[in-house]
């Protein structure tokens, strides 16, 4: 995800303030918003391919009626928590080999989680209860399916952090986004979001003991950050873990770990096709600085033989440099006095997650002892001849195989970084 290299959008929630409700039936309360861009590409074949191929395609019928049968607000909300968290699960299980697959597509596969999200809030959005719902509340069940189908509220980490020195069972936090440019190419999967499905829950076996990984998904939207999500999703987690990585989709065949992120938004458009450039907005901006590193064993981690696409520590950056005002590119870093106009991950939301959860790593007070940052994978390629959107198949040998390539990889990277002592 570097700038127009990958995703994003908004959740434009347009709202309306409950009415006052008839004396019967489902026409009551307020009026429902209509469905976003995000979910008006529903309707599109692809989707609804892939939904069917997956066993995806009955999810929203079980929450429809589950939504129908609630007669307030506090039972929508059970069973929105309810029914989100159950998505988040069915999609790691598929994932990982557990019950069925549903479908011929390849249990690797992010996409039905994506677009089964997706039929589940664009039936929320529009749907009118027999009861008052106020604006507010629909956002906040909006919000908790979005929270609960992303993994967000299903992280279990091992009760105690181990001391230093003591041996026990390592903590590591993986983030990964949804599918993005979904209008240059509507069959996309984002290879992120495939690897925290695969790795959720998962032991790997480092140098330096187990490690037990715990993953969660974020959108393509610019104001979902801006909103604070990933601060609220990662705060409660990032003092009780020993590493984290955000990964987003990158350059085409490499990976590189970000070494430095900027503060800067570049504008290429989300998944809702909205747009925003300008300063990351974060929580106390006055204290705002305008780089922070990673302090992922960037070393170690490109050194090691983790797979079969080249690692790199990727070092540049685009800045206005102290008292200038053209951006300029630097190949080792940020100077002094800079301001951000690119991080190493561009200027788009994989760089700006990035920076966020580094920046509450620091405002944390554990830049020292928290080994964190961002890796961006290989671009998740369609094989030879399958590359026409509007004439290629959804899946193919050399598509999977590649997904299957980039998560096998992701999980050894893991590994080294857990193994290794941080490198500054």
């Amino acid at each position: 995800m570097i700038s127009p290299r990958v995703r994003t959008g908004v959740l434009a929630l347009a709202l309306l303030t409950g009415l006052a409700a008839p004396a019967t039936g489902t026409a009551a309360a307020g009026t429902a918003a209509a469905p976003t861009v995000e979910e008006q590409r529903l309707s599109r074949a692809v989707p609804q391919e892939i939904l069917r191929r997956s066993g995806f395609d009955t999810a929203t019928a079980v929450f429809t009626r589950a939504l129908d049968s609630a007669r307030g607000y506090a039972a929508a909300r059970r069973a929105v928590e309810r029914h989100g968290s159950a998505l988040w699960r069915r999609a790691v299980d598929r994932a990982q080999g557990r019950g069925p697959a549903g479908g011929d597509l390849s249990r690797d596969d992010d996409r039905p989680l994506y677009w089964a999200r997706l039929t589940m809030t664009r039936e929320l959005r529009t749907w009118e209860p027999g009861f008052v719902l106020a604006e507010t509340r629909r956002a906040a069940l909006l919000d908790a399916l979005e929270r609960t189908s992303r993994g967000q509220r299903d992280i279990r980490l091992p009760h105690e952090k181990r001391d230093e020195g003591e041996k026990g069972v390592r903590r590591i936090l993986l983030t990964g986004f949804d599918p993005f440019t979904l209008d240059r190419d509507i069959r996309i999967s984002n290879p992120s979001g495939a690897t925290a499905l695969a790795l959720d829950g998962t032991v790997v076996e480092t140098a330096d003991g187990p490690a037990r990984v715990e993953t969660a998904v974020f959108p393509v939207r610019w104001r979902d950050f801006a909103e604070g999500a990933v601060e609220r999703a990662l705060r409660p987690y990032l003092e009780r873990v020993d590493l984290f990585t955000t990964v987003s989709q990158g350059r085409v065949g490499r990976f590189d770990v970000e070494r430095t992120n900027g503060a800067w938004r570049g504008g290429f458009a989300d998944n809702e096709n909205a747009s925003s450039t300008g300063l990351v907005p974060v929580a106390d901006p006055g204290s705002q600085p305008q780089w922070t590193t990673t302090t992922l064993p960037y070393a170690a981690i490109v050194a090691a033989p983790t797979g079969r696409f080249p690692v790199y520590d990727n070092t540049s950056v685009t800045e206005i440099p102290a008292g200038g005002t053209t951006p300029v590119v630097r190949p080792d870093g940020p100077t002094p006095g800079s301001s951000a106009r690119a991080g190493g991950g561009g200027d788009y939301l994989s760089n700006e997650i990035a920076y966020r959860a580094t920046l509450l790593r620091d405002r944390l007070g554990l830049h020292d002892t928290l080994p964190g940052g961002h890796v961006h994978t290989p671009v998740l390629q369609f094989g030879a001849g399958n590359t026409d959107p509007a004439s290629g198949t959804v899946t193919d040998p050399e598509f999977v195989r590649n997904r299957l390539d980039i998560i096998a990889q992701v999980r050894t990277i893991l590994k080294v970084a857990a193994g290794s002592a941080v490198t500054r």
